[in-house]
């Protein structure tokens, strides 16, 4: 073998080595990061008007909330957080409502891969603990604002019909329970747009009605079924 193809095998030997560290780096790196974060469960106990946010196998916070009416009531199923949303402008029927004190959805959208469902805040306040909501779950302004921060897109959330095991679990057994909410069925509500302006975040973020709309400031769109 002479002294240049030596060199040479030398070069392609070092070559694969720094590609392999350099693989295996970005592999525990990414290992490391799945670590770190932490794997969030949201359980609703529709029976209970509860919602429970579960981080890594424990209780971290437990807010009471409204359900849907028996007219139109909440989805149940596992699904995820798929969008969300600050300050919404609110749109249905020809009427828009601007972020503040009477938006319907209040200043937080968290948006469901259940299509047309969400978790938000209200201008009723009164709603909250009822049966009382389109089939969204609603929470009081301040519980929606802080439990906005704790959660992220991706997130599991449980939406639990009948009180079983895991909600007695994790809500007591309730003396006095109310009536499950029946499973979902499509709601008579036209459907509504969900867009998120870019930055800055306090930019409004449309709930429109009808099918969605083309806006060269929004970065996506999600349509709603029940806003409520």
């Amino acid at each position: 073998m002479t002294a240049l193809n030596l060199i040479k095998l030398v070069l392609v030997a070092g070559t694969a080595m720094v590609v392999a560290a350099q693989a295996l780096a970005q592999s525990t790196a990414k290992q490391d990061e799945s670590a770190k974060t932490p794997k969030r469960v949201i359980v609703v106990s529709l029976e209970d008007r509860k919602l429970a946010l579960v981080e890594d196998g424990q209780v971290k916070k437990i807010y009471t909330v409204a359900v849907g009416k028996p007219s139109t009531p909440s989805p149940v199923g596992t699904f995820t957080i798929e969008r969300r949303v600050a300050n919404p402008t609110y749109r249905h029927n020809g009427k828009t409502v601007l972020p503040g004190p009477g938006n319907p959805v209040g200043t937080r959208w968290m948006g469901l891969s259940k299509h047309g469902y969400g978790i938000h805040g209200t201008n009723e306040p009164k709603s909250i603990g009822k049966a009382a909501s389109h089939g969204c779950i609603r929470m009081a302004q301040a519980d929606l604002e802080e439990f906005y921060e704790l959660v992220a897109e991706g997130d599991t959330v449980e939406l639990v019909g009948e009180r079983n095991e895991q909600t007695a679990q994790l809500f007591g057994d309730g003396e006095n329970p109310v009536a499950a909410t029946a499973q979902p069925t499509e709601t008579a509500m036209a459907a509504q747009a969900v867009s998120e302006a870019p930055a800055p975040a306090q930019k409004p973020v449309a709930i429109t009605s009808g099918a969605a709309k083309t806006n060269p400031a929004a970065a996506a769109v999600t349509t709603l079924l029940a806003a409520l």
